[in-house]
């Protein structure tokens, strides 16, 4: 499996058939190692996630292998993911359904966040950082931040 390193990202536009083009920055990677096949799926966080398909096959890999506990998780994951592709002029199609669910309208933060992507409406995202700011970092991060 290739290994990805995706960072940071800009607030785009949907288009009005519900479309987002893939930065440039990450477009040509993409291109070149997964042919352009994705996955994105719901978000416990309210958001959705766009993952290559070997990053998405992984992860699929490993909640099949939960036990029956975790089938709410497993089922919120995998019973809403959707194979999309980056197409010609470089815009990848976010199914109408996980858009209506994540919020998504019109501006949308695309994060890179390691080796997948987030898709967030702007304000709900900046909603969600407040909130984490909010609650304090951990001890643990505090010691990793500082150095």
């Amino acid at each position: 499996m290739p290994s990805f390193a995706f960072r940071g990202g800009p607030v785009l536009t949907l288009d009005a058939k519900g479309r987002i083009t893939v930065p440039a920055r990450w477009r040509d990677v993409l291109m070149s190692t997964v042919q352009g096949q994705m996955v994105v799926a719901k978000n416990s966080a309210g958001c959705l996630t766009l993952y290559p398909r070997p990053v998405w096959d992984a992860f699929e890999a490993e909640l099949v292998r939960l036990p029956m506990k975790y089938e709410g998780w497993r089922r919120m994951y995998i019973g809403s993911a959707t194979e999309v592709e980056i197409d010609a002029a470089s815009r990848v199609l976010v199914p109408p359904e996980l858009r209506s669910w994540a919020g998504l309208e019109r501006e949308v933060v695309f994060m890179g966040v390691g080796d997948k992507f987030e898709l967030w409406d702007k304000a709900r995202y900046e909603a969600a950082e407040a909130l984490t700011i909010a609650g304090g970092m951990p001890e643990e991060l505090q010691n990793q931040v500082a150095g």
